[in-house]
């Protein structure tokens, strides 16, 4: 039975698990990443105001539209969002996949907002095919800036994550088992 539920469930992923911008023409899909991305900060910004102002006042950010799943053992799920600096305006399209295991079943559909406290965080996590494999749930504010990072969880040094459900801003973040790189198609 192990032997027939793999094959299933990898050909489900790859079916289901394909970026909401898939789009023939590049810029129709950059233009559809910036729209959504517009779309979740505004959402954010309505569940937790206080996240504009460190959105604002950081060195740079990145938004992801992610739809996942999971059947019987495994699941998985895959996303695309973009990178944006700041002080440059420059965006860096990327994507992300995520692989899970345990027992579950079902659909997940999510938003996250990361926010770089530095240019060294953003360029890493741009450059560096930045792999997250943490959980985390946090409120902080980090005194040295003055910035309210209430809502948002620390998942590595310099990196914030909002996580946003269709039930609003998400108490506890998952991370793990997540990969974000480089699109090639869009930059």
């Amino acid at each position: 039975m192990k032997n027939l539920i793999a094959p299933f469930v990898m050909s489900m992923l790859l079916l289901t698990g394909q970026p909401a911008f898939a789009k023939s023409n590049p810029e129709e899909a950059r233009a559809e990443i910036r729209q959504t991305t517009q779309t979740i900060l505004k959402a954010l910004y309505q569940a937790q105001p206080s996240a504009r102002k460190a959105v604002s006042s950081s060195a740079g950010y990145a938004v992801f539209s992610n739809f996942g799943m999971k059947i019987f053992f495994a699941g998985g799920g895959s996303g695309s969002g973009v990178a944006i600096n700041n002080k440059t305006k420059k965006e860096v399209f990327m994507k992300m996949v995520e692989v899970q295991a345990g027992l579950g079943l079902g659909v997940k559909k999510f938003r996250l907002v990361f926010v770089f406290d530095n240019t060294k965080a953003l360029n890493d996590f741009i450059n560096s095919g930045w792999v997250a494999g943490a959980q985390a749930t946090a409120a902080a504010t980090t005194g040295d800036q003055g910035v309210s990072y209430q809502g948002a969880a620390a998942v590595s040094p310099g990196v914030w994550l909002y996580q946003l459900t269709d039930k609003g801003l998400a108490a506890e973040v998952t991370v793990k088992g997540t990969k974000y790189y480089k699109d090639d198609d869009l930059n």
